[in-house]
């Protein structure tokens, strides 16, 4: 894997991968991945292979994603680039064709992003797709298609999916309100009104503040140095705020009203927005606080069903006996923690009958003393 990944060089502290199957696995060889290894680091690695081209076929990326570190913040997302990067300097500032899968920082973000670039700026969706997060390896796949729909799919089972053009911003809109047409002026869309019925009270109007006269002068005021003693403002409490009528349903709403569209003008449809040239390279471009992430099972190719039939043979077949390797651990582990917790408040008993027994030989002694001295 070292001979086929490329470690970048733009940063001198670069955070290391290295290739194990973590604390818990399915296979021990066929869970091997590329892990995240030190905290709080930037991470840059990528492979290379035989540029090709979307166009007239559907692209499918795939692979696993396995943050058994419980990540706080971090990505676990891939970039797909062209064949012109320079792999010895991949940045967050380099220019990328995709960018797919999850990412979490606290509590809010938990999501799956998908960034496609178009006429070189890039393109998240707009939907909001949720990632996992409870620490087993996940499998994350993303389709694109020549007709220019897509479909995301968590563990070979589909979250997301729709048309590049309506969940992604990369054209004008097709329709636009008229600029020539005004809501009419009798158009009345206030859901609700002032209840005309409703009469402030007389003794509504009181002030904010009032003066205190129960206020005695100070026997140490001194006009001269203070100047002349005044009675102090207090809050009144028969104070209610400004006077409000209450609200009622408007009798005449009409709702919302419907602004006429028309076609855009600016609106010029494109068919190629789902194609890119001299896909060559997949990268790991990316930020954790707390490391060890499991990457693995890469997979770009343009047939669906060979990607959801892999993803069946690796993630798919060690995925339950990683859970249930996982599970063995933690029952071992908490078997473990209640033996020594038993050790330790037994040690804690056999102190505390110790110092009983010392003090009750002092207690005789001292009562053998007071005996001879009587």
């Amino acid at each position: 894997w070292q001979k086929r990944w490329v470690n970048s060089e733009c940063k001198p502290d670069l955070g290391k991968f290295k290739l194990t199957a973590g604390k818990f696995y399915g296979d021990a060889v066929r869970d091997k991945g590329l892990q995240t290894s030190e905290n709080s680091k930037f991470y840059a690695i990528s492979s290379r292979f035989k540029p090709f081209s979307n166009k007239g076929k559907t692209l499918v990326i795939q692979y696993t994603v396995k943050h058994e570190q419980k990540i706080d913040c971090g990505g676990g997302y891939v970039k797909i680039f062209s064949s012109n990067l320079d792999q010895k300097n991949l940045s967050g500032d380099s220019h990328y064709y995709i960018m797919f899968g999850p990412d979490i920082c606290g509590s809010e973000t938990k999501k799956v992003h998908v960034i496609l670039n178009y006429r070189n700026k890039p393109h998240p969706i707009k939907k909001p797709i949720r990632c996992k997060v409870d620490g087993y390896t996940h499998l994350y796949t993303l389709i694109i298609r020549p007709d220019q729909t897509y479909e995301v799919k968590i563990d070979n089972k589909m979250v997301a999916s729709g048309n590049l053009e309506d969940d992604l911003d990369f054209l004008p809109p097709r329709k636009i309100n008229d600029p020539t047409v005004r809501k009419p002026t009798d158009w009345d869309d206030r859901i609700q009104i002032d209840d005309p019925n409703d009469i402030k009270p007389e003794d509504w109007d009181e002030p904010e503040y009032i003066t205190d006269t129960s206020a005695e002068k100070p026997e140490d005021w001194d006009d001269a140095v203070n100047g002349e003693w005044r009675y102090p403002v207090v809050k009144n409490p028969l104070y209610r705020g400004e006077w409000k009528p209450r609200q009622i349903d408007n009798p005449n709403y009409r709702g919302v009203w419907p602004h006429p569209q028309i076609d855009n003008p600016n609106y010029s449809p494109d068919v190629s927005i789902y194609s890119y040239e001299n896909i060559s390279i997949i990268g790991l471009d990316l930020w954790q606080v707390r490391a060890g992430t499991i990457f693995d099972n890469f997979l770009i190719t343009d047939d669906e069903v060979y990607a959801e039939d892999f993803g069946d043979e690796t993630w798919g077949e060690t995925k339950g006996p990683e859970k249930e390797m996982n599970i063995k651990q933690t029952e071992e582990e908490q078997e473990k923690e209640r033996v020594t917790e038993e050790k330790y408040f037994e040690q804690r008993f056999k102190k505390k009958l110790e110092r009983k027994k010392e003090s009750g030989k002092d207690r005789a002694v001292r009562n053998a003393i007071e005996k001879e001295e009587l």
